[in-house]
């Protein structure tokens, strides 16, 4: 797998290359067209030259190929020709550097033109009565604007070897804090969940260092939510099982009503581990990551009859359910199993500290896209000092014969749902107040 500096490297290293490259073409073949133009003009300067220094001369026979001046006289550069013609075509003057083979002097101008098999690029002025043309070696000037193009090159190449060098070593150095974050990591041992404190960090990744330290304190919660669990499920069900081998026990050691009497505490004992064992499996998926959403949807009106069925049994008469005059039929905004679950165990709590011959009121208010369910009962109440223990697990106080966890399920659907729950105890009983999130109409 390729690294990550390393792809960078290659990826920005490719566009810097590619851009660099546009450049010096783009340079370069501007540089070369100045430069074929800058020769140009020389031979247009040279051409006047001549033209200027032939008016100061002798006049020049009309006869009389072969008459020669040298270069010196004429001033011409080296590796440059030059031919005085008439407008017949005759010959009159030429440099001792000019080829063998006349130059072409028809066409005014510029001219390129193939002279002893070589390529030669011309320029023709007519001054009155003759044509002055100047020429050098095309192999000359190519080799002339190569060699400028090679030395406008080298520094170019140089200068993106340099950028490239700069630019893996600024990336290393950019990468600095992953490594040290990596690090820092590879160094802790397996059970470690402290969150990670690394300074310097650069604004980009706080934003991961948070989120690694959030996913650390998730799976700090999860383990301390998964040896608690355990550790109350230890302690909570071994007085049961102790409870229902005793009895069993002395049925098997008893004859008659005493052997009834004997399973029938052992039965009642089964029963209980198995409401407990049911609420500790709810109360692990509450807090778990697991989904209740199986499509299903529930009024609030719904949700509180199904939750009377399921709390009152065979004893449904002894809740009251009150319904106002006008209320909203809005299906709940959270997963019917788990509204269903909340109020359930709340109405358990109250037909539990509620006399026998005494009644349950449930009473439903919809306001603001929220539904209010008021659980009230009848029993001797709890201490107030007392009211922030009735949510935590197992807790319960010296009246109650449950399990302790019917309370702690409603927190946790209560946290998870976006619910709010609230206790309020009068010496008449116990009031609880249960909002529940309504979908928007």
């Amino acid at each position: 797998m390729m690294s990550l500096r390393l792809r960078l490297s290659l990826t920005l290293g490719a566009a810097f290359a590619l851009i660099w490259a546009l450049a010096a073409a783009w340079m370069l073949s501007d540089l070369r067209n100045q430069m074929m133009f800058s020769l140009d003009q020389r031979l247009v300067a040279s051409a006047r030259m001549v033209a200027g220094l032939l008016e100061q001369l002798p006049a020049l026979p009309s006869k009389g190929e072969g008459t020669h001046f040298s270069a010196e006289q004429l001033s011409i550069p080296g590796g440059m020709a030059c031919q005085v013609s008439s407008l017949r075509g005759e010959i009159l003057a030429r440099s001792h550097s000019s080829p063998e083979q006349t130059l072409e002097a028809e066409k005014m101008g510029f001219h390129d033109q193939m002279i002893d098999g070589a390529p030669w690029r011309s320029f023709t002025l007519a001054r009155g009565d003759v044509r002055i043309t100047t020429a050098d070696r095309q192999i000359e000037r190519e080799a002339l604007n190569m060699s400028i193009l090679l030395a406008a090159s080298v520094p170019v190449g140089v200068a993106l070897l340099g950028c490239l060098c700069l630019l893996w070593l600024g990336i290393g150095q950019g990468l600095a804090p992953l490594n040290r974050m990596r690090d820092a990591l590879m160094r802790r041992s397996a059970d470690s969940l402290e969150p990670l404190q690394i300074q310097p960090l650069p604004s980009e990744l706080q934003p991961l260092l948070e989120t690694q330290n959030q996913l650390f304190l998730r799976i700090g919660k999860t383990i301390e939510r998964e040896r608690r669990l355990t550790g109350d499920a230890a302690h909570e069900l071994r007085s049961p099982l102790t409870a229902i081998k005793t009895h069993l026990q002395v049925a098997r050691m008893t004859e008659g009503s005493a052997r009834d009497q004997s399973l029938a505490r052992a039965e009642e004992g089964a029963d209980r581990l198995h409401r407990t064992l049911e609420q500790l499996l709810l109360l692990a998926r509450v807090e778990g990551s697991l989904s209740f959403d199986d499509g299903v949807q529930c009024s609030a009106e719904q949700v509180a009859k199904l939750a009377i069925q399921d709390a009152a049994s065979g004893d449904r008469q002894r809740i009251k359910l009150q319904l106002p005059s006008t209320f909203s039929d809005a299906p709940l905004q959270m997963p019917a199993v788990l509204s269903i679950a909340a109020l359930r165990n709340l109405l358990d709590n109250a037909l539990r500290h509620t006399p026998a011959n005494g009644a349950v009121e449930l009473s439903l208010e919809t306001t603001n896209n929220r539904v209010r369910f008021l659980v009230r009962d009848h029993g001797p109440g709890i201490a107030e000092d007392d009211l922030h223990h009735l949510t935590q697990r197992f807790w319960r106080n010296g009246q109650s014969t449950g399990c302790g966890l019917g309370l702690a399920i409603v927190q946790a659907i209560v946290q998870r749902c976006g619910c709010t729950l609230h206790f309020d105890s009068r010496p008449d009983g116990l009031r609880v107040e249960l909002t529940m999130p309504l979908q928007p109409v």
